[in-house]
């Protein structure tokens, strides 16, 4: 929206600033926080690699992704121009499913401003990203956090953060995107950091990582 500002998670202290936040509204939180100390950062790099190793790593064990990352990294095919130069058979000889190398091709072709996206409204950001196949809501939501730094953009179609919500709020089942979208409306201005937060209790409560 004109004239909105956005908040970055640029260091540890906002992500500290925002969980103290989080604790004084939830109780519950604050037992969460309680049990998983201080959270990470997780602040990644933006732009078109980033999405293509996101594109890459869908459906697949880490193991996978990564050494199809490596070959396309030891390739040069880690910029659109490198993409939309080569043949959809080159980008399956280094391990891309015929679906992936269209997706690959498709985030090539974009013409995506990457560094307008850093400055745009979050749901500018979404809309512009989604537009493209192979990016949907999740992948684009977890960009808008991670890579842009959102402060109060949440993921709930992400199936870690239903459980993670379930559990922690003795749900008697794990609560749909909708649901749950709704749910952390209670969470802004720091949605993200309750992500971060939730991602960590599920990590305690299951022990095992609750994402890539």
């Amino acid at each position: 929206m004109a004239g909105r500002i956005i908040r970055i998670i640029e260091t540890p202290q906002d992500v500290t600033e925002g969980t103290a936040h989080l604790c004084r509204i939830c109780p519950r939180l604050k037992h969460a926080h309680g049990l998983t100390g201080d959270l990470p950062l997780r602040r990644r790099a933006d732009g078109f690699a980033e999405l293509l190793e996101t594109i890459v790593s869908q459906q697949v064990s880490v193991a996978s992704a990564d050494a199809i990352w490596a070959r396309l990294e030891a390739a040069g095919l880690t910029e659109p121009q490198a993409i939309l130069a080569v043949t959809d058979e080159d980008l399956r000889a280094v391990g891309l499913s015929r679906q992936k190398a269209r997706y690959a091709r498709a985030l090539a072709g974009a013409g995506i401003d990457y560094v307008a996206l850093r400055h745009a409204p979050t749901e500018d950001v979404i809309a512009t990203l989604t537009q493209v196949p192979g990016i949907g809501v999740w992948t684009a939501e977890i960009y808008a956090m991670f890579s842009l730094g959102r402060a109060d953009v949440f993921a709930p179609g992400d199936l870690a953060l239903q459980e993670a919500a379930r559990l922690l709020y003795a749900l008697p089942e794990r609560p749909k995107e909708r649901a749950l979208r709704q749910m952390a409306e209670a969470w802004a201005p720091w949605r993200a950091v309750a992500a971060r937060l939730l991602w960590a209790y599920y990590r305690v409560a299951k022990e095992r990582e609750g994402i890539r």
